[in-house]
């Protein structure tokens, strides 16, 4: 197998001492740690961010959103810089490049500046994350080699789990600011790093000229179209807004074109052809059920701690950090297993445990607090490196050369079109089955009505003891119990989301006995 990444006049990276491989390797993961961790990172502090800038809650989730979006558009366009710039140069044009835009999001002054610059942070960010996959499949060979998916594997679910946790207590320490000024120090690092030691393939800047840009814009605008219908959708009631019609045609138009230009173009900057391989393409399905249920589950937990108990950003944090517990201990037991059982029972296991862990969930009431979530989130901690580690290992082993640097970033991206989406949808979902509960609270009120007068006059006369005004107290009573019965509407929608994730775990199973042994 040829170890170089790019041309036969490349260094080879396979003939570095193991403690070289090993040195880059490390540098190269704690920058993918870096990408990764700052998606999630803003979720523990949504309300601090929402509030330090004046942000309606329909807008904060942008704040996300974006930074997918771009990160998706960088995934699959890195397999082409890589080759272009080398691995040594885009790794740490990435590094520095992200560095500054985390700056840039600790001095927005509005939302839409925290929108910008969280798109950039995570369209720089983004080269870093198939970049250490595609180059650690090609330093590592025979037993070295596959630990690569457990660790790769741990840091691709470590690093947004540990966001919210890192997050929230940066946020009550210092400020939500700091959640980006921390990234200065350690991206100036693995920037510096990535120069000094990242010497693993040699560049060929002839490929900038022949970009097709047409592939690259269909292709951003395929995604970032996609996600403003998501986003906005539920807001603008559909396609009964222009804006959101729009959107959709364009989406599904600049689609098309990226296909054409993958199949025809001379010099597409994102090839297809991984796709052959059928294990390639169900490892990539399950990658993206894995990045709508991981990131979606990250997302929901901190919403409800916020929402329904009113937690601070450390106790969302403290809450969701036990996941990370359950997923060092099954990064241990995935990287044991992976050479010494059959990688479609490994998955299978997984699926099942993690669609368990979505279900325990369903349970959720609107007391339900750190010892409600502990056990639920351990479990989908102790399942999810199943999925993850067979996954790369089945989709990545076949591939070398420079067709390896496209499987890494296609698979990559599916990982992270699934979060994308799944944020999206699980918002559209819980801003709909939100007022259907609401519905019909309000139809099971109108039937009972006697009984809700009862309970608001219950509640009127406990609140005169603390006021003269009788009219005062009522009111207030009628509050309270109005935000009762939003609080268990909104909690009813979490209940639903949760068990057709896990419903959606469980088809996925479907897939497995398809997949080569």
């Amino acid at each position: 197998m040829s170890a170089t990444l790019n041309h036969p006049a490349a260094i080879s990276p396979a003939d570095y001492p193991t403690s070289r491989k090993f040195l880059i390797f490390s540098i190269m993961a704690f920058g993918m740690f870096l990408a990764l961790i700052d998606i999630q990172i803003v979720a523990a502090s949504l309300n601090d961010v929402q509030a330090g800038l004046s942000a309606g809650p329909d807008e904060i989730s942008w704040v996300q959103t974006s930074y997918l979006i771009a990160e998706l558009v960088m995934i699959p366009f890195s397999a082409f810089l890589a080759q272009a710039l080398s691995t040594r140069w885009l790794f740490s044009a990435s590094a520095a490049l992200f560095t500054l835009s985390s700056i840039g999001c600790g001095l927005s002054w509005n939302i839409e500046s925290m929108i910008f610059f969280r798109a950039l942070q995570g369209f720089t960010g983004g080269a870093m994350v198939p970049t250490v996959f595609a180059t650690g499949f090609a330093m590592f060979q025979g037993k070295q080699q596959a630990i690569i998916p457990a660790i790769l594997g741990m840091v691709s679910v470590l690093a947004p789990t540990l966001g919210p946790t890192v997050g929230g207590v940066v946020t009550q320490v210092l400020d939500w600011r700091w959640i980006f000024f921390i990234n200065i120090l350690p991206g100036v690092l693995v920037a510096t790093g990535a120069v000094m030691f990242i010497h693993v393939d040699k560049a060929d800047f002839s490929m900038l000229k022949r970009i097709d840009w047409v592939h690259l814009f269909s292709m951003a605008v395929a995604l970032g179209c996609l996600e403003y219908v998501l986003e906005e959708g539920p807001r603008k009631n559909w396609f009964s807004d222009p804006q959101i019609q729009i959107s959709a045609w364009f989406s599904l138009v600049a689609f098309v074109l990226f296909l054409e230009r993958s199949f025809y173009s001379k010099n597409p900057i994102v090839r297809l052809t991984p796709f052959r391989d059928p294990t390639f393409t169900f490892a990539c399905l399950f990658n993206l059920v894995v990045g709508f249920g991981l990131y979606a589950s990250t997302y929901l937990t901190p919403v409800f701690l916020g929402r329904i108990r009113d937690f601070n950003s450390l106790e969302i944090g403290t809450t969701v950090f036990v996941v990370g517990v359950g997923q060092f201990f099954s990064t241990i037991i995935a990287a044991r297993l992976i050479n010494r059982v059959d990688r479609r029972i490994l998955i299978t296991v997984g699926l099942s445990g993690f669609a368990l862990s979505l279900w325990l969930t369903t349970a959720v009431t609107p007391y339900w607090g750190a010892e409600q979530f502990f056990w639920p989130q351990v479990v989908r901690g102790l399942f999810i490196m199943l999925c993850i580690v067979p996954s790369v290992n089945m989709a990545l082993t076949a591939f070398q050369g420079p067709e390896l640097r496209y499987a890494s970033g296609l698979f990559n991206l599916m990982r992270n079109l699934g979060g994308a989406v799944g944020i999206a949808t699980v918002n559209t979902w819980l801003q709909d089955w939100t007022r259907v509960h609401a519905a019909r609270f309000g139809e099971s009120l109108g039937q009972y009505g006697d009984h809700a007068q009862d309970v608001i006059g219950s509640l009127a006369q406990k609140i005169g003891h603390l006021t003269p005004d009788t009219a005062h107290a009522l009111l207030m009573a009628k509050g309270l119990f109005g935000a009762k019965v939003a609080a268990q509407s909104l909690t009813l929608a979490f209940n639903d989301i949760f068990q057709v994730m896990a419903w959606m775990f469980i088809a996925a199973l479907i897939m497995v006995p398809f997949c080569r042994k």
